[in-house]
């Protein structure tokens, strides 16, 4: 996946990453008033999260888990 699980331990539930992110990847969850990773399939590498978040919770990886096929016939 681009996006990892957040780091609850080190999120502070300031919701920067949620306000960031343009696809709706993450959420804020109603139990630990933390951070979640949502929909992680979803993730477009953009980083917006993981550069807005204060306390380096969330690290985005520049590539996505499927190669991309590609056919020159």
């Amino acid at each position: 996946m681009a996006i990892r699980p957040v780091d609850s331990e080190r999120c502070i539930g300031c919701g920067r990453c949620i306000r960031a992110c343009p696809v709706d990847v993450i959420r804020l969850d109603v139990d630990t008033n933390k951070a979640k990773t949502i929909y992680p399939e979803d993730c477009m590498c953009c980083a917006c999260c993981e550069d807005d978040c204060p306390v380096g919770a969330i690290y985005v990886s520049p590539e996505k888990h499927d190669p991309l096929m590609v056919s020159w016939r």
